[in-house]
């Protein structure tokens, strides 16, 4: 039954991390391709690593290991796509703005006033 399970998990890990790549390739603005890139990659990430914790022979030392990825993982993605996306709106890149508001560019312009 273990096999099982783990065998779904790193299925479902592997289609999410491909829809990421798909992401990354059909999106056409840098915060399109950061949203793709971060949300699934990381959930596909854990599904996988979460797999290899079910199946590996040798318990204490790989799952511990397999376990502080996927904790780095979290930790790290979020920031990384947080930082990209803010140095790409400072170089001035274009927002595509269906129906929503800039709240950002308001404030900015508020404080250089």
């Amino acid at each position: 039954m273990t096999e099982v399970v783990a065998s779904v998990m790193l299925v479902l890990g592997s289609l999410l991390a491909f829809v990421a790549a798909i992401g990354l390739l059909r999106f056409n603005d840098v915060f399109s391709r950061m949203q793709a890139t971060s949300k699934p990659a990381t959930l596909g990430i854990l599904l996988t690593l979460g797999g290899a914790a079910l199946v590996v022979t040798t318990r204490a030392p790989a799952v511990a290991k397999l376990l502080l990825v996927i904790v780095l993982q979290f930790m790290t993605v979020p920031i990384s796509a947080h930082l990209v996306g803010r140095a790409v709106y400072r170089a001035g890149a274009k927002i595509r703005l269906e129906g929503g508001v800039d709240e950002l560019a308001e404030y900015l312009s508020s404080q250089d006033d």
